[in-house]
């Protein structure tokens, strides 16, 4: 993917800094703020004020990144990123303020330790419900086309189940049932890796509350056996 250029810094609001008096303690003082915000400056499309997806290629090339990369997409969660391919200089401010990172190359040294962050238990049931919800490009949409699906988890659980979640890629792109995959859907998905013993899938009860897309997954694959 060719580098997008970088966007021309755009002069600083002297309303969006935080005033240099407030020296409460976990507030980013007002030079931190205007270090946030230049960096942003950098990526930001000057006619919306916002972070496109022009400018988070460019992101991506500084930072040694693929666009596809998860950790583009931690970063997102980390700044509660609304809008799929877009950052708003308030997104930026909230990520960057919780990383503690001012500069390119503090947020390049933070992606680790946030890697680290995502992978706990808690943050990653959260992690894995926003991934969902960001790819909710219009208004009042609930479901994700089986394609989008198919990406998403190969960035997002595949690394932690491999085995399985290969298997149900393989399923999702050649059954017919479904073109859209929602919420609850997703969410069970997750659930079914935990839970679930594979390949054998000998502890499955189809009584319990599965999705049906679920249990015609767990058909397809004794079929296969």
């Amino acid at each position: 993917m060719p580098r997008a250029s970088k966007r021309k810094a755009a002069p600083l609001n002297s309303s969006s800094v935080t005033s240099s008096s407030d020296s409460r303690p976990g507030k980013v003082k007002s030079k931190e703020i205007k270090q946030i915000d230049s960096l942003f400056d950098s990526y930001a499309n000057r006619t919306s004020d916002m972070i496109d997806p022009e400018g988070i290629e460019a992101l991506c090339s500084d930072l040694k990144l693929e666009y596809t990369d998860v950790r583009i997409l931690i970063l997102a969660w980390k700044m509660k990123a609304k809008q799929q391919g877009y950052f708003t200089q308030e997104e930026w401010r909230t990520g960057l303020k919780a990383l503690q990172t001012y500069s390119l190359s503090k947020l390049k040294k933070a992606l680790p330790e946030l890697e680290k962050e995502v992978a706990t238990e808690e943050s990653f049931k959260d992690f894995y419900s926003f991934a969902f919800r960001y790819c909710l490009t219009e208004e009042k949409q609930k479901s994700v086309e089986i394609e989008s699906i198919c990406e998403l988890l190969n960035i997002v659980l595949r690394p932690k189940f491999r085995s399985m979640v290969d298997s149900l890629i393989e399923y999702l792109k050649i059954q017919s049932d479904y073109k859209v995959i929602n919420l609850d859907q997703w969410t069970n998905f997750l659930r079914f890796c935990k839970e679930i013993n594979f390949p054998d899938l000998d502890n499955y009860d189809a009584n319990e509350a599965w999705p049906l897309i679920i249990d015609n997954f767990v058909e397809w694959m004794k079929e296969k056996k």
